[in-house]
């Protein structure tokens, strides 16, 4: 029969298509995340566009494509099967939702950087120039990585339609094919987004740069071309329109050789427009936008034109009225990525802080959130564009601004990781989360609730699986600490993650392990004994502290297996997935 051929067919293109990628890869970590770091773009931005790729091409330059090489190039006639192999791909998904989940963010922070470092700007042209590029733009090749999983789950999906029920494959098959299916899906969501982005992209260029709308909040709708007829002799003008979910942009097309271009002569908030159909005798198809400014009379080529125009504006209209009831429903005050907030009963918040009790009665308790729910409306009315914790100033790409749920202040998404509840909606600034301590939800009457860190505060909510992660205190010098959430993510168990904390200036996002030395401060560096420890990068040295001693050993051992660098990829030792640390009795 051909179905054999037919297997070893879709084998060969897994294999090509696999050598594609990884090419691919090696232009993404060793080109342009070895060029931009060469430039002196700061670490954290070369992490925040690349997140983990340097980990992904590892996986599978080193292990995934030699695997299938031998098979499919050696060993075929023997063992005609890819089961297996993939099957041992599942594990390594966790490292492709990461990188999915950052996509967004580092798109953007591609085109803040762009726009705002020539040096960047001039390293990024450089390596697009190369026939190795194919032409295509950086975030092309970033969604590269997105679009693989969705491709490996179409093969397999081919492969097997065409395998025999009762092949010695099957069952390896339809376990890879669930446990890749489940990936492909979020890769999937992230595409579109992406397609989207590069539609804004696009008009963006077409727009010379005047109005920056490469934002992912922003969605294009419909487009096209549109006659205004002159008010004073009502000629018809050529002119364009650009309708977003957000706005309309009325733009006048400008005469160039390289691809189209226009500039904006009038910008209309969708909350402020008004459509409606015109008839006049002496021009058809005509109909009218309204916007604070001004009003405009256009005019479409036909009936039907003008029908789907009205009809697009109007239904964009109507979704925006929607959104924003919804928003005054909750408050307001919502910035575009942040979830409505809860009702005030809903928050369970010690308010009582003169005597910890740890439960609140509850007429005092909501009342007095009531009162500071007025106060923190007043506050919010004076917007700063700049985060009160860090005072970083907002954009709307990489910094986006939030509210504490407690007192008000507008702070960003890296200062309101603290969460009141374990709940995403209520964000609350650091100091509200120190002089709040939140209620646990079985109070204990007998014993008063002191302010425990270590537990009350929660694990980030996007918390990657982890060989070990818990609080811990870090320094950089010793004398002054800060409370960081620290872990060491399984799908790169070479670097210890740190969140919190970042206001204070110097700390570091990421540490990366290999080569690192471990060590007990000595009694000349001022440090009373117990829990700290001291990690030594280089020159770079940190001190951390766990909060009991069993902790710190767990650490330790943790930490100096990462150490070892890529020796420890084939014996992981004790480390085994575990559940934070910080939930371990000391």
């Amino acid at each position: 029969g051909s179905n054999p051929q037919k297997l070893l067919h879709i084998a060969q293109e897994l294999l090509n298509t696999e050598e594609t990628y990884v090419r691919r890869l090696h232009l993404l970590d060793q080109v342009f995340c070895t060029r931009l770091t060469e430039a002196g773009i700061p670490p954290d931005v070369i992490t925040g566009i690349f997140s983990n790729i340097s980990s992904i091409y590892r996986f599978h330059g080193q292990f995934l494509l030699p695997e299938l090489q031998a098979r499919i190039t050696r060993e075929w006639d023997t063992k005609p099967r890819l089961g297996d192999i993939l099957q041992k791909l599942a594990p390594f998904l966790k490292m492709y939702g990461e990188y999915v989940r950052n996509f967004d963010r580092a798109v953007g922070l591609v085109s803040t950087w762009t726009q705002r470092s020539p040096s960047f700007q001039e390293v990024v042209h450089s390596i697009q120039k190369q026939e190795v590029c194919g032409n295509l733009t950086l975030q092309h090749h970033m969604l590269e990585p997105v679009q693989r999983v969705p491709r490996y789950e179409l093969l397999l999906k081919d492969y097997l339609k065409r395998l025999p029920e009762d092949a010695p494959d099957r069952k390896d098959a339809e376990r890879s094919l669930e446990l890749i299916s489940i990936a492909a899906n979020h890769s999937n969501a992230a595409i579109q987004k992406m397609e989207k982005m590069h539609k804004l992209l696009e008009v963006y260029g077409q727009l010379g740069g005047e109005e920056d709308i490469v934002n992912p909040a922003n969605e294009l709708i419909k487009e096209g071309q549109i006659q205004k007829l002159s008010a004073k002799n009502g000629t018809p003008q050529d002119r364009h329109l650009f309708l977003f979910n957000s706005m309309i942009l009325y733009c006048v097309p400008k005469l160039r050789l390289m691809g189209q271009k226009f500039s904006i002569r009038e910008q209309i908030d969708i909350a402020d427009l008004q459509v409606q159909d015109s008839v006049k005798p002496n021009a058809s198809h005509t109909f009218i936008i309204t916007g604070k400014k001004r009003s405009l009379e256009l005019q479409a080529r036909t009936e039907e034109e003008k029908k789907e125009w009205i009809q697009v504006i109007q239904a964009t209209m109507e979704k925006h009225r929607q959104k924003s009831e919804t928003f005054r429903a909750f408050g307001g005050a919502c910035g575009q990525d942040e979830e409505p907030s809860l009702s005030p009963d809903s928050l369970m918040v010690n308010t009582g802080s003169t005597e910890p009790t740890g439960v609140t009665d509850s007429s005092g308790g909501t009342a007095a959130i009531e009162s500071r729910k007025l106060s923190s409306k007043s506050r919010r009315d004076k917007e700063k564009p700049s985060c009160k914790s860090c005072g970083e100033t907002f954009n709307s790409i990489t910094k986006r601004r939030h509210h504490c749920k407690l007192c008000g202040a507008v702070i960003c998404g890296k200062c309101s990781e603290f969460k009141a509840e374990n709940s995403r909606q209520s964000r609350v600034c650091r100091s509200c989360f120190l002089t709040e301590p939140v209620v646990s939800m079985n109070p204990n009457p007998e014993a008063p609730t002191e302010p425990k860190l270590s537990t009350e505060k929660l694990p980030p909510t996007d918390a990657q699986p982890s060989l070990l992660c818990g609080l811990l205190r870090l320094s950089d010098n010793g004398t002054d600490w800060h409370e960081v959430w620290a872990a060491i993510p399984e799908s790169d168990p070479w670097v210890l993650e740190l969140q919190g904390g970042h206001q204070a200036g110097g700390l570091p996002r990421t540490i990366s392990l290999p080569g690192c030395t471990l060590s007990s401060p000595g009694p000349e560096e001022g440090l009373e004994m117990g829990c700290v420890w001291k990690l030594q990068q280089g020159l770079k040295a940190w001190y951390l502290s766990a909060p009991s001693g069993e902790l710190r050993q767990r650490w330790l051992e943790a930490l100096s297996t990462a150490a070892q660098g890529d020796a420890a990829q084939d014996s992981p030792g004790p480390l085994q997935p575990c559940t934070p640390a910080s939930t371990a009795a000391p």
